[in-house]
């Protein structure tokens, strides 16, 4: 039975920034109180547009960075108010695959080292015993035994995001954040990464955020579903109930976008005006209602919260009349 790992409380997360010389600092409002739960064994996708903050989160589930305000609590503990030595412990309780595979790989250091680091720091194995788990993990992702000596510049893309896998699987961590895993690998090498995901999930039970803007790609992985809007979110639930019934028109816009192969399968194309607003200057009210063909007065003024409806959760005013 899944537990949960995760829990994020109006997480949030602003950056002061520069505007020029005698300017005064802007505030950057990258994640505005987001707040869900993570269950062992399960995936939940966070999508939405460039700007949405979905990056930022990420670095505030890494432990990269600690939050401005909120709470992420896991294993029972608060990052935002832990100690050194406990955020130290929990490292490695949550690793992360980055979008780049040729970027997150040292390509002065052999795979077989790269992969046995994360045993090297965190636990008192010896070389033999390290050498051993390496190859074992290197098996499991596909990779062939004399891969053990080779430099990253002596594989395929496909391959490295495999190594860049195993090696945030190396301390079988409670929790993978992953960053865009797929979107600079070939179609065709796509569908196999997503697969070893999935394997990999199925027989650790790792709870994964996969981070994506592709819709088709979260379809196949996700077992619930995070649509982020300029720092917030607009719509959360499980991927059947947003798949087959959105209800903000932000979710339902980028559904509509989404190709698809079976004519069943494809919605009436809505379009959305104007560009993503600057997160330097948002729009009062909904972030979303200059864009929104919905939008109403009290969209301008008045921000939507998290509310329950049809079995999942949405930030819409007008959600129930659009969905009618």
């Amino acid at each position: 039975m899944s537990q949960t790992v995760l829990q994020a409380r109006d997480l949030t997360r602003h950056y002061e920034v520069s505007q020029g010389f005698l300017k005064p600092k802007a505030m950057v409002k990258a994640l505005n109180g987001v707040s869900f739960e993570l269950k062992s064994g399960k995936t939940l996708a966070v999508v939405g547009e460039s700007g949405c903050g979905k990056s930022t989160l990420a670095r505030q589930l890494t432990l990269i960075e600690a939050p401005t305000a909120g709470s992420l609590v896991l294993d029972g503990v608060d990052i935002a108010r832990a100690s050194k030595a406990e955020l130290k412990a929990m490292r490695s309780k949550v690793q992360m695959v980055f979008q780049n595979p040729y970027a997150s790989l040292n390509p002065r250091q052999k795979i077989g080292d790269q992969l046995g680091e994360p045993l090297l720091i965190n636990t008192k194995l010896s070389a033999s015993e390290r050498e051993v788990k390496v190859r074992a993990m290197m098996k499991r992702v596909g990779l062939r035994p004399e891969h053990y000596y080779r430099y990253p510049h002596m594989f395929s893309g496909g391959q490295r995001q495999r190594i860049a896998i195993a090696r945030a699987m190396m301390l079988q961590p409670q929790i993978v954040v992953a960053d865009e895993p797929t979107s600079a690998l070939d179609v065709s090498i796509q569908a196999q990464v997503l697969n070893l995901f999935m394997d990999l999930q199925e027989e650790f039970n790792t709870a994964y955020v996969f981070i994506s803007h592709n819709l088709a790609v979260v379809e196949h992985v996700a077992d619930d579903v995070m649509v982020m809007y300029l720092g917030r979110a607009v719509e959360v639930g499980s991927k059947e109930a947003i798949y087959s019934q959105p209800l903000h028109p932000y979710t339902k816009a980028l559904l509509s976008a989404t190709p698809s192969v079976r004519e069943e399968d494809r919605r009436a194309k809505i379009k959305i005006t104007g560009e993503l607003p600057s997160p330097l200057n948002p729009p009062t009210g909904c972030a979303f209602h200059k864009r929104c063909p919905f939008a109403t007065e009290r969209c301008s003024q008045e921000v939507p919260q998290l509310r329950e409806l049809a079995g999942h959760q949405v930030a819409c005013h007008h959600a129930e009349s659009i969905n009618a």
